[in-house]
């Protein structure tokens, strides 16, 4: 794959990464209208029959939101945070869209990240009263947001690499008096 092809699918999938983190973002905003959609949507599926302590959970969260928005408004100003926190590690994403080899840091951040979200599901859910197969999605977005950086990653070294090879031929092609080599210098005035 030539240099051109690998930075174009770089890109792609840094933007599939981009607008998921900025969806991820902006959903996190209007919580409290989000779950009583959510818990009116899934009332009148199947899901009360078949996967009750789904339904028990999205409606005690559902309650949870609704008194604190009602006394605690200030509660759900953390969940304003979590949404911009997303917002900006989205637009930090767009330097290795710009240069991937140089800011592949991004990427090797993401990725920590991503592991990062494991050990703190495994802590803090319990500590929040979590349910142990609601813990066990939250850790899933780590290891399925871990995925497309580790390909980015591999396709960043791959160009990296290309680059690097065309630099070096460019290089050769100099020193051997090639094309690439220029005009003579001058000679030395006696």
């Amino acid at each position: 794959m030539n240099e051109r092809a690998l930075l174009r699918r770089i890109r792609v999938w840094l933007v599939i990464f981009i607008v998921g983190l900025v969806l991820s973002g902006l959903t996190a905003f209007p919580l409290v209208t989000e779950l009583r959609w959510a818990e009116d949507l899934l009332a009148s599926s199947p899901v009360p029959e078949h996967l009750p302590s789904l339904m028990e959970w999205i409606t005690r969260v559902r309650e949870g939101l609704d008194a604190a928005d009602a006394s605690y408004p200030f509660v759900l100003y953390g969940t304003d945070w979590l949404a911009f926190a997303h917002l900006v590690i989205a637009v930090a994403f767009y330097g290795p869209y710009r240069d991937p080899v140089r800011n592949i840091w991004v990427i090797e951040f993401g990725m920590i990240a991503c592991a990062g979200i494991i050990p703190l599901a495994l802590i803090c859910g319990p500590l929040r009263d979590i349910p142990v197969w609601w813990t066990v999605i939250d850790m899933s977005f780590g290891v399925f947001g871990v995925i497309p950086l580790l390909l980015l990653r591999r396709l960043i070294k791959r160009l990296e690499a290309a680059t690097s090879a065309a630099a070096e031929a460019s290089v050769v092609g100099e020193g051997t008096g090639g094309p690439s080599a220029g005009p003579p210098a001058p000679a030395p005035v006696a």
